[in-house]
């Protein structure tokens, strides 16, 4: 089976002083999967993201995307939302839409403006105009306007009304390519559970399991946020 994510004793230390971020991790991500990444804060799953995108190298061991270590190659597959906006916020929606239309070749300007108009979002309007709901919702669009193998969410649904997160979340469904993989990190678990094919769990840089997400369900006797907090209350 060819994975579309693989680590193999995936390590990284920021300070040798203190416990790693990612302690050894091993695991493989095949296509066509919706995966929570689930821990809490300070766990590594921006870490790992992070090493994924090739924003950051590994101390030890290695990660590769579709058999290759991050390069150009691995980042024109990958469409990533991170927790933070990068986007300038003194451009129009639609300046946003020409600038990913020209960096990436996969991006659908015709799919990006069938969305904004479901959200019901002015092209015209520059992005600090926006409130910040809606500007979750542009970034989102434009994420989920390429045609990627790989879309990485990074709390995408944080921060905004539940009216605006299932909004979002229909807006996740309705448009990632067949056969993508969807990682999504976030701790409104209950707000993403039912969309979820495999969890994977971590702790202090550890993972503590990788499983489908019915098969936990099944043997816990109980829904994913619940176990969560079961695993990781103090």
């Amino acid at each position: 089976m060819n994975y579309l994510i693989e680590t193999n004793g995936l390590y990284k230390s920021y300070d040798k002083t203190k416990a790693p971020a990612l302690n050894g991790l091993t695991l493989k991500i095949p296509h066509g999967r919706i995966i929570g990444l689930l821990g809490p804060n300070g766990s590594g799953k921006t870490t790992f993201i992070k090493l994924i995108n090739g924003l950051i190298v590994p101390t030890a061991g290695s990660v590769t995307i579709n058999g290759l270590g991050p390069c150009p190659a691995t980042k024109a597959v990958i469409s990533y939302l991170p927790e933070r906006t990068c986007l300038q916020s003194n451009m129009k929606v639609s300046e946003l839409i020409g600038f990913f239309a020209d960096f990436y070749n996969d991006f659908s300007v015709e799919k990006a403006q069938t969305m904004l108009a479901s959200l019901d979002i002015d092209p015209s309007a520059k992005l600090k105009t926006l409130s910040k709901g809606t500007r979750e919702k542009v970034q989102l669009v434009l994420v989920m306007s390429r045609s990627a193998q790989l879309y990485i969410l990074d709390e995408p649904i944080a921060g905004v009304d539940p009216a605006a997160r299932d909004y979002i979340l229909k807006t996740i469904i309705s448009n990632y390519s067949e056969n993508a993989t969807i990682l999504i990190s976030t701790h409104l678990i209950s707000d993403i559970e039912n969309l979820l094919d495999d969890v994977i769990f971590i702790k202090n840089g550890n993972l503590l399991l990788y499983a489908p997400a019915e098969q936990l369900r099944e043997e816990k006797g109980k829904s994913l946020d619940a176990y969560f907090r079961e695993v990781f209350t103090c």
